[in-house]
């Protein structure tokens, strides 16, 4: 899972589970019922139609997401979910993974992309990551991560050259996982200029979303 470093919340974080397998989100209840001081879970669904109706009354501030759903895919609901409940964060847990999904979840806006191989404690702080406005990850899917970059809204040849080293500098505290608050205070600057500097730094790249620009930090930087 991609590394982040956001302030955790004060308040127990709202879950909603949404998986149409009785088993996965009884599991997923034992888990989380263990850190109650942590996380509370606020609703659970089946289905997309179910988690449209149930969701949104219940303001959860994460919503745990299978992307595949007897009556429609988890992009369609989370698109929709985040209409009707703006405030909540997309955190996909499911083992599907393909080219077409990652970025599929991406453009609809989610904040996350797990395998349910991951284990307890990492998805505690995938969890809790995200609702602390990080983004989270899985490893597995890096890689696919970075093919939806290039092919979708991708920088052309040499746009790393045109970029300064305070353009760097914001790449990598992005790709760490950084609120513009953060940014703001490690590099001295006031979160209004950061996020100014962030909408030229992706007007320069030609991307749109911080997922793009951690990944394009991960592709262009982050492994010299």
């Amino acid at each position: 899972m991609a590394p982040t470093s956001a302030k955790l919340p004060a308040a127990p974080v709202r879950l909603a589970l949404v998986d149409d397998s009785e088993l996965v989100r009884l599991g997923l209840r034992t888990l989380l019922g263990l850190h109650r001081d942590k996380i509370e879970i606020v609703a659970e669904a089946a289905g997309v139609a179910e988690a449209l109706a149930l969701l949104p009354p219940a303001r959860p501030d994460v919503v745990l997401l299978d992307m595949r759903l007897p009556d429609g895919t988890g992009v369609t609901a989370c698109r929709q979910l985040l209409t009707l409940a703006p405030g909540a964060r997309i955190l996909f847990l499911t083992s599907s993974v393909d080219d077409d999904l990652v970025a599929d979840s991406i453009r609809a806006g989610a904040s996350g992309y797990l395998l349910k191989e991951i284990n307890g404690a990492e998805l505690i702080r995938a969890i809790l990551d995200v609702a602390a406005g990080g983004q989270a990850i899985d490893a597995a899917v890096t890689a696919r991560l970075l093919r939806i970059v290039r092919g979708d809204g991708a920088p052309g040849p040499g746009t790393g050259e045109l970029l300064t080293p305070q353009d760097r500098r914001l790449l990598a505290l992005l790709a760490a996982g950084r609120t513009n608050r953060e940014i703001g205070a490690e590099l001295g600057l006031a979160e209004k200029t950061i996020k100014n500097q962030l909408t030229a730094l992706f007007e320069k790249l030609g991307i749109g979303r911080r997922s793009q620009a951690a990944a394009y930090y991960v592709q262009h930087f982050g492994e010299r």
